[in-house]
């Protein structure tokens, strides 16, 4: 069995896999529940001053038959008191002395009230801190959440704040609702904090009902924007992890979350740079149990890779993953259909047709028979027929000799005297 033991920032736990700071980590039954179940670590739901929570909060968007696609919620920090809360984690910890528990924390953008929550929350225990400046709703409208995290200046102060008081290691959660998230992750680089997190939710509306005409959720017939996560925001989480991972000022370790519904994204999110994962909405989906098949999966995937721990893949895609201009132009593939796996459905001659580049042909075999073929010298290797096809099998894509030698657009820009092609690498 590989060693799927972490160590992110100094905050050690026996397993990559922690629960998010939201409603599965509100009270010490349910982070007690999910260390139970197998969970590493868990970050506590956000604490800060008192708030009131409404009623209803959450909504899904389902899509192809597939429930919570999307998860959608406008609920805020703890609703509990802050006492309750800090004897609930120091039992917990007791109890569970070898996981991680990491206070998620929020206040108004103070050096007085920074300091005074974070001394009274490593007073019971904590493992580390996570400073939320990423919530999106509610919060942010009273100057918090998002709306620090908006503002690198703000995001490096407090972080700053933090940091004069702080003994234990603190992670700062930065929002996704903004241009460039490096920005910011930089900004609480800045401001000495040992870990970065991302992604917090995405500004969103879930939909509206056709018959009343109220948004979904609503409140009383009244909505408003709310936080977005669950599978859909995987590919928007994990280029923003990338994004930090591969900018030369952020080198700190990053916590990933956005959309890990299993041992496969939580393999692609550290692949990318993330130091272990934070799972929320598929653990409200699944419940806690869903861990056991994560760690097994990702077990076994350290087996087939012949690696010894899971430390082993933090980062090993990074320098794949670079900017537009470094690609190579005259890399090409075309797609091969093979028609005995085939089963002309024609969604790949329609897909291809009314929206690429009109290289499928409809054609007769030397026996009659319908069958598809691929014009290559008109392939621009989109993919698009490859996707679209329902078969395994039936399409591949595969890298064609053109006999060009490989030539990026900022090699082609640099040969013709021409300056950068983006107003952002002038910028950076």
């Amino acid at each position: 069995m590989a060693d799927l033991r972490l160590n992110l920032a100094g905050i050690e736990s026996p397993n990559p896999f922690w629960l998010a700071s939201a409603p599965p980590t509100n009270s010490g039954y349910q982070v007690q529940r999910a260390f139970e179940a197998g969970w590493g670590g868990a970050v506590w739901k956000t604490l800060g001053d008192p708030i009131l929570n409404v009623s209803s909060r959450f909504a899904a968007v389902s899509y192809g038959g597939k429930r919570v696609a999307g998860f959608n919620n406008i609920e805020l920090i703890t609703d509990r008191p802050l006492e309750v809360n800090l004897k609930e984690i120091y039992e917990t910890k007791k109890r569970f002395p070898d996981h991680a528990i990491i206070a998620s924390l929020m206040v108004e953008p103070t050096q007085e009230k920074w300091h005074e929550i974070v001394k009274r929350v490593e007073d019971v225990g904590v493992d580390g801190l996570e400073l939320n400046f990423g919530c999106p709703h509610g919060m942010a409208e009273r100057g918090m959440g998002a709306a620090s995290g908006q503002v690198p200046e703000l995001v490096e102060k407090q972080t700053a704040w933090a940091k004069e008081v702080a003994q234990t290691p603190v992670i700062v959660k930065l929002t996704p609702n903004i241009t460039d998230i490096t920005f910011t992750a930089e900004a609480a680089v800045n401001g000495g904090a040992d870990a970065v997190s991302m992604i917090n939710t995405i500004n969103s509306l879930a939909g509206v009902d056709l018959d009343s005409w109220d948004t979904v959720p609503n409140v009383a017939g009244k909505g408003a924007h709310g936080g977005y996560c669950g599978p859909a925001v995987k590919p928007i989480a994990l280029n923003m992890v990338a994004e930090c991972a591969r900018h030369p000022k952020i080198n700190v370790p990053i916590s990933g979350m956005g959309g890990v519904s299993s041992w496969r994204e939580a393999v692609e999110f550290m692949l990318m740079g993330a130091t272990g994962v934070q799972v929320c909405t598929a653990a409200m989906h699944h419940g806690f149990s869903i861990v056991e098949d994560m760690i097994d999966g990702l077990d076994n995937y350290l087996d087939d890779k012949g690696l010894d721990s899971v430390m082993d893949i933090v980062g090993k895609s990074v320098e794949k993953y670079s900017d537009w201009g470094n690609l190579d132009l005259n890399h090409q593939v075309v797609a091969k259909i093979n028609n005995d796996v085939c089963i002309n459905c024609n969604k790949c001659h329609i897909a291809c047709e009314d929206t690429s580049h009109q290289c499928i042909d409809m054609l007769k075999d030397d026996k009659g028979r319908d069958i598809l073929k691929v014009r290559e010298e008109d392939c621009v290797g989109c993919n698009l027929c490859s996707i679209v096809c329902p078969v395994d099998g039936a399409i591949d894509m595969v890298e064609y000799a053109n006999g060009k030698p490989p030539m990026t657009w900022n090699e082609r820009q640099a040969a013709i005297g021409a300056t950068p092609s983006c107003s952002v690498d002038l910028i950076k």
